[in-house]
């Protein structure tokens, strides 16, 4: 099936078209979601008196925490809007372009949480960062298949 029959429509049949800030902005809510939903989970995990095993009842009082409770309400909105995001822009730029949340994990996870991050960490980080940065600048499939409809 080529390309242009897979677009979606709207009710007056004129086709759906994502703005690349709107794909950005979203982008956006899926790193935070993802990011302080993990960190709220973290949280939450490591101040429950019970360590995690294979018995499930030990995960089901773990989630009466508040803080569990949040994160995975938070990873919840993140899985739906991730898939949004998806279903609005190429593979090839959602996953570089939201692995920039890996970056906020790390200072996440230091500052508030503590953790102990290397240089070669740090090293990667930026590494994540330049790499994010290249593909949000380029030109993806969508946007020139919304340039194609649009003449």
């Amino acid at each position: 099936m080529p390309s242009a029959q897979l677009e979606k429509f709207g009710s007056d049949q004129q086709p759906i078209r994502r703005s690349r800030g709107q794909a950005l902005l979203l982008a956006v809510a899926v790193i935070l979601l993802n990011a302080v939903g993990n960190l709220s989970l973290t949280w939450g995990l490591r101040h429950v008196e019970e360590t995690m095993g294979l018995n499930p009842v030990g995960y089901i009082r773990a989630m009466v925490n508040p803080f569990v409770a949040g994160g995975i309400g938070l990873l919840i909105l993140w899985l739906l809007t991730r898939m949004a995001l998806m279903s609005w822009a190429d593979l090839t730029f959602v996953l570089p372009v939201t692995s920039i949340g890996y970056v906020l994990v790390a200072f996440l996870g230091h500052f508030i949480l503590h953790e102990a991050v290397s240089f070669q960490h740090w090293v990667g980080t930026f590494f994540i960062v330049i790499g994010a940065m290249l593909v949000g600048a380029t030109t993806h499939q969508s946007d020139r298949q919304s340039e194609e409809v649009a003449e």
